[in-house]
This record gives C-alpha cells, structure tokens and sequence, in this order.
C-alpha cells in the first residue's frame, strides 16, 4: 500500500471557477493531475487531499466534484480547507461522500499499519498575531490539532506510523517552531501533509524536516499538478 498526496484542487464542475485565470500551472491541470493519478496510483493505494477540495458553496454543489474523485484509484482522505465553504458538519459530509472517499476532521483513520489524522489548522505567525481574533482561531486550531493526535493516538497499538493532514502550513515562513510542530512532535507523528500555499516564493517549501518530522507542501500548482509520494 503506498501513501500520495496532493491538495488544491479547487474542483469547480458544478459551479464555473476556472482556475487558468491564476496562471499557467493551472492550465489543463486537471487532465495533468489524472494522467498522473492514473499512472501511480492502485486501489489499494492512499491518496491525501489536504483541503480546498470544491469552489462549491453548498454541500448540494458538489456533486460533480465527488464523482470526479470517485472516479479516480484508490482511497481518497480528504480534509477541509480554507476555501471549503459547503463542509459545515462532518455527519452531512460524510453522508454524501462516495465509498471510496473518506472525510476527517479533529480525529483519525487506520488502514492496515498506517493511521491517517487531520485538522484545518491556522496561519502561524511570523512574530506577533496580526489581531486578537487571529489569536483566538489559532489558540482554538491547536486544541483542535491535541484531539486529532489523541484520536491517532488511540488507534496505535504496534506502533503505526501516523500521518497527519493539516489544510494550513504548520509553521511560519521561515519554519519556525510553533505549537503546532511541538505537539505534532510530542505525539510522535512521522510526517505532515499540507497545502494552502501557492506562488513561487514557496518552492523551497516543498518538503523538510523539523526535529525528524518530515513535512511535504502539496498544493497542485506547486508539485507540478503531480502527486506526491508520501509513504
């Protein structure tokens, strides 16, 4: 069983968002991710979609989406992003997904010796927070992150190896620490998939480590609308 990631991918079939307005990776990018997917990926493979999944504002919306991930190999974990704006409760998210689509949200996953967990996250700060409120979401984002580690946490019994999905990096831009790393450190996760980044100035950003934990950026524009072999 082998572990991809990738996030971003904006799907818009039921509501018209082109992305090719954003540059020239999103051109086509849809056809590159498939031909890709197709190449890599088996049944019994996972792929990791760290949020921003659908422009859909509504979860009715989103129809077309899913049936475009349906159709696609493998298992698909999916988390919520920033720009998810139909995923109000994971119960109505769950009720709609495809069987081979999984939604996590605070809590955790186990396939075979490999355990899934995810949460959004928060922007980390690069000195001071830039308001109380940004404050506020980020402390109430680490509470969040502590659950979905326990959650992972209660699922190992040999020794799993835990992956854990966040939409938002967890660090600042020069890779600092934050509380986010120390408790995904404290609890032993092995690697950190997330997204939310785009732009050039980020390239560098791709995939390091902080304290043995390995951390891959897996938004589609940046990974060359390819998926990222994770595990």
């Amino acid at each position: 069983m082998k572990v991809f990631a990738i996030s971003d991918l904006h799907l818009s079939f039921g509501s018209n968002k082109p992305m090719d307005i954003f540059g020239g990776n999103w051109e086509n990018y849809l056809q590159k991710i498939v031909s890709d997917w197709n190449a890599k990926v088996g049944e019994e493979d996972i792929v990791l979609i760290a949020g921003d999944i659908s422009w859909a504002m509504k979860l009715d919306q989103t129809t077309e989406d899913f049936d475009f991930l349906k159709k696609l190999k493998g298992k698909k974990i999916i988390i919520r992003g920033n720009h998810d704006y139909w995923w109000v409760s994971i119960s109505g998210v769950r009720n709609i997904l495809p069987e081979n689509v999984f939604a996590i949200q605070n809590d955790a996953i186990k396939f075979d010796d490999i355990i899934i967990c995810g949460t959004r996250g928060w922007t980390v700060p690069e000195t001071t927070f830039e308001t109380e409120q940004d404050e506020k979401i980020f402390k109430r984002e680490v509470i969040r992150l502590n659950l979905t580690l326990q959650s992972a946490k209660a699922l190992q019994k040999n020794n799993e190896k835990i992956i854990c999905m966040m939409h938002y990096p967890p660090t600042n831009s020069k890779k600092q620490p934050s509380e986010f790393t120390a408790l995904l450190e404290q609890y032993g996760v092995n690697k950190v998939v997330f997204g939310h980044l785009h732009g050039k100035k980020v390239k560098n950003s791709l995939h390091f480590s902080i304290n043995q934990v390995e951390y891959f950026l897996t938004s589609c524009d940046l990974v060359e609308n390819k998926l990222v072999r994770v595990e």
